[in-house]
């Protein structure tokens, strides 16, 4: 039988395919990245990666570290998400809000998205304290014990955080069944608390609360976020951030057209 030729179509798409791969290869943990690294990571060889690289620094998408030589994202790649950074209405009105949060509690404030298997940075005021707990916009959260990923998940359904659990997709220290169903507990705890907290859970060092937005269908858009270094948090300042937190999400959500939930 012979072989049918591959479609023009089908071609394009390969092309796509790698480009999309080759992108994904630069990180927060690993922004710069050589021809020979990429190559291996993507399964490609290396003068396929060359070219595919060469036309993205052409329109400025990646670009070249002056010192390595290795390649980086560049500003092209903003430009590329402008359009969706602006349509982004939770992240527009809850700049503002952000901002006082951060100023009233002295904490770094920041509103993350949930693309359904993890929790996303958008945006992000910076604590004003020397010491201090950020993360780069783009960042992903996809530990169970996170405050915005448990957030997001006590809002699933529970066959749905059994699977993400089960695959690893969703990651948790104890994935037993006996931990699972205090896990799941924890989450209706969660949905009828209408915050979640992590307290130095993924980190030793660190807090988070995390509480949901929601706009004008009900549906939850986002979640805002308050990071703090542990050692700065008691028991009576973990109950004022988490009212704060908690204003501060009923602000945007009101912002947003949508009613804030009775809890708390």
């Amino acid at each position: 039988m012979t072989a049918q030729p591959e479609s023009r179509d089908s071609k394009g798409a390969s092309v796509i395919s790698n480009v999309i791969d080759v992108l994904r290869c630069f990180s927060i943990e690993e922004p710069l990245q050589g021809v020979t690294e990429i190559a291996v990571q993507v399964g490609l060889h290396k003068s396929t990666v060359s070219r595919i690289l060469a036309t993205l620094e052409n329109e400025n998408i990646v670009e070249r570290d002056p010192l390595s030589r290795r390649f980086r994202l560049g500003l092209g790649i903003i430009t590329l998400a402008g359009p969706l950074l602006a349509d982004l209405d939770a992240r527009k009105v809850a700049h503002p809000v952000l901002d006082d949060l951060s100023r009233q509690t002295g904490e770094t404030s920041a509103l993350v998205l949930w693309n359904g298997t993890e929790s996303i940075t958008v945006e992000q005021v910076v604590s004003r304290n020397n010491v201090k707990h950020t993360s780069p916009l783009g960042t992903s959260y996809s530990t169970a014990l996170s405050a915005s990923v448990q957030v997001f998940l006590a809002l699933e359904e529970e066959d749905r955080v059994r699977q993400l659990l089960g695959s690893g997709t969703i990651q948790h220290p104890s994935p037993d069944s006996e931990q699972l169903g205090a896990y799941l507990t924890r989450l209706r705890d969660v949905r009828s608390l209408g915050y979640a907290v992590n307290f130095g859970e993924t980190s030793v060092e660190e807090v988070g609360i995390a509480v949901p937005v929601r706009d004008h269908r009900g549906d939850v858009a986002a979640a805002v976020l308050i990071s703090a270094p542990r050692f700065r948090v008691n028991e009576q300042q973990l109950d004022t951030l988490v009212a704060a937190c908690v204003l501060a999400a009923k602000d945007i959500t009101h912002r947003l057209g949508g009613r804030a939930s009775s809890s708390r």
